[in-house]
C-alpha cells in the first residue's frame, strides 16, 4: 500500500503533535458489496461487534468477510488522535491511528473467540509497528474490545499465544488490547477492496502457529 514518508512513522504522536483533522466524516457506502448487508446498520438481532488491526486493512477485511457468522465488515481508522482522518494523513504517521476492520457478527453462529483466533493466525503479531514490508503505526497489531468479556478473552489469548510464539522462535507478542475507540470509516474505495480488485495487494502472512482461543473460551 502507498504510504507517505515520515521520520516518525513508527512512533505514535502525542495529541498535541497529531494532525487536527476535521469536522466532516467520510460516509460509507450503504451496502457491503460482498455480503449485501448494511455497512453502518441497522443490523439484525442478535449481533455483536469486534474490531481488529492486523496490518493492511485490504487483506484484513477479507479474512473476516469470508468467516462464518459475519454479518458485515468495514475498514477504517481507530486508536489515534486525529478527528476524521484521511488515508493520506494516517499513512503520514502523524495521526496515531491504526488501520482496522470493524466486524459485525451473529453470536449464535460464531463467537468472538473464533474471530480472535482468525485475527491472531492471519498475521504476525510480534512485529511492533510493522507487518511484513509495511511499516508504520497504522500496521500495528491490536484488539479493540467492546466489553469486559472480550477483554478477558483477548488478554488470555495474547498471553497464551505469546508463549506459543516464543516457543516457535518468534519475538515477544506486541498486540495492544485496549477499549474500542471511535471508529472512523475509511474512504469508499478501500471498502471490500480485494473484492473490487481481486489481484490487489495483500501483505498479510501468518506465523503458522495455531491460536488456542477455543480452549481458553471453554475454560
Amino acid at each position: 500500500m502507498f504510504s507517505f514518508l515520515s521520520r516518525h512513522k513508527t512512533q505514535i504522536p502525542t495529541p498535541d503533535k497529531a494532525l487536527p483533522g476535521r469536522a466532516e466524516s467520510i460516509a460509507p457506502p450503504p451496502v457491503h458489496v460482498v455480503l449485501g448487508t448494511p455497512m453502518d446498520g441497522p443490523w439484525p438481532e442478535p449481533h455483536a461487534i469486534a474490531m481488529f488491526g492486523l496490518g493492511c486493512f485490504w487483506g484484513a477485511e477479507r479474512v473476516f468477510w469470508t468467516a462464518d457468522g459475519v454479518i458485515s465488515t468495514a475498514v477504517g481508522y481507530a486508536a489515534g488522535h486525529t478527528k476524521n482522518p484521511t488515508y493520506q494523513e494516517v499513512c503520514s504517521g502523524q495521526t496515531g491511528h491504526n488501520e482496522v476492520v470493524r466486524v459485525v457478527f451473529d453470536p449464535t453462529k460464531t463467537s468472538f473467540a473464533a474471530l480472535l483466533a482468525a485475527f491472531f493466525e492471519s498475521h504476525n503479531p510480534t512485529q511492533g509497528m510493522r507487518q511484513g514490508n509495511d511499516t508504520g503505526t497504522q500496521y500495528r497489531s491490536g484488539v479493540y474490545v467492546y466489553d469486559e468479556e472480550q477483554r478477558a478473552l483477548a488478554d488470555a489469548a495474547k498471553a497464551e499465544y505469546g508463549k506459543r510464539l516464543r516457543d516457535a522462535g518468534y519475538d515477544d507478542i506486541t498486540t495492544e488490547v485496549v477499549d474500542a475507540p471511535e471508529f472512523y470509516f475509511a474512504e469508499v474505495y478501500h471498502q471490500q477492496y480485494l473484492s473490487k480488485n481481486p489481484g490487489g495487494y495483500c501483505g498479510l502472512g501468518g506465523t503458522g502457529v495455531s491460536c488456542p482461543v477455543s480452549v481458553l473460551a471453554s475454560e
